[in-house]
């Protein structure tokens, strides 16, 4: 039975490739390409998977690149429920540029899925026979999937008696909360533009987190902050934790890193505070992965003893 059950309802390839500088019309040399199975469910999956969890993965495929993506999912060890869809599977492209440093991510949408696909893939979830902890519903929504898809899931998690973990941005994130969810992992910007307002302090943030969680719309709310550091924030509690000093060399997968860290210590009984410890371990290894990579469980190990949690025991009252 597993622990966790993630949901992608908008998977990718990813390709990663090295090339010297990225220059406009010339033809650009680029190293061999590195392909990872992506879109955010399939992260948190991998993530979960690598630090213990026992995990099953939700997704739809199509075409020749949705038969690769499955076996690459498998190929990690991760079970794979997959549905089928009338479209290719779509693949995003990352360039890393050696001269400079930079990476260039060109983000492909989904394709159009039709109402009786988006539908198998909750009915997949629905009638799942071994009951998750946790149901995870992560990344964007393809064209054609209703914008509160998410807050059907977060009511399937419900009926199946596990808790519901939401991480997307815009109206999805917005009916989802509406309906009710367990846990969100917003960044600084999906939060600032979930509330309408500037969050240009960590009183402000800590606000909004405390509207979200004393409204009942979540009952945990992990803000990350990118070098800031991030805030994990539930009716009764405020934990804060400090940037580590490390080097980032790539800041692809650290949420969904962050959050497969999170929910997998949470599903091993952790405390909420030790899940958050691991939670932010989990994200500052990934930034040291080149690419796509997500993080490594060794690596994950090493910066636990870092990573430095201090509790807020005077909430500011909401600005907002």
């Amino acid at each position: 039975m597993p622990d966790i059950v993630t949901l992608t309802i908008n998977p990718a390839i990813d390709i990663f490739v090295n090339v010297e500088r990225v220059e406009p019309t010339r033809k650009l040399r680029c190293s061999a390409p590195k392909r990872d199975p992506g879109g955010g469910g399939i992260n948190v999956a991998r993530v979960a998977y690598r630090l213990g969890s026992t995990v099953a993965a939700i997704y739809p495929t199509g075409g020749a690149i949705g038969k690769l993506l499955h076996r690459l999912v498998e190929r990690e060890g991760i079970a794979s429920l997959v549905t089928p869809s009338h479209v290719e599977t779509r693949e995003n492209f990352t360039a890393y540029e050696e001269s400079t440093g930079e990476q260039y991510r060109f983000v492909l949408p989904g394709s159009r899925l039709h109402r009786a696909e988006w539908e198998a893939v909750l009915d997949k979830l629905s009638s799942l026979t071994d009951k998750p902890k946790f149901v995870v519903a992560s990344g964007s929504v393809p064209p054609g999937v209703p914008e509160d898809f998410f807050a059907r899931v977060a009511r399937c998690a419900n009926q199946l008696g596990a808790q519901s973990v939401i991480d997307t941005s815009g109206p999805a994130l917005k009916a989802a909360l509406a309906h009710g969810v367990s846990v969100i992992k917003p960044n600084l910007a999906e939060l600032s533009d979930l509330m309408d307002v500037a969050l240009d302090s960590e009183k402000a943030c800590i606000a909004a987190c405390r509207k979200l969680t004393s409204g009942s719309r979540a009952k945990i709310v992990a803000l990350t902050l990118g070098e800031q550091g991030a805030l994990l924030v539930t009716a009764d509690k405020i934990f804060r934790s400090q940037p580590l000093a490390i080097k980032a060399v790539s800041t692809v997968g650290a949420g969904d890193s962050f959050l497969g860290g999170l929910v997998a210590a949470l599903a091993s009984g952790q405390s909420l505070e030790h899940a958050f410890r691991i939670a932010v371990a989990a994200g500052s290894a990934a930034v040291l992965s080149p690419g796509t990579e997500l993080c490594r469980e060794e690596d994950v190990q090493r910066l636990l003893p870092q990573v430095a949690i201090s509790e807020v025991t005077h909430a500011p009252a909401e600005t907002f």
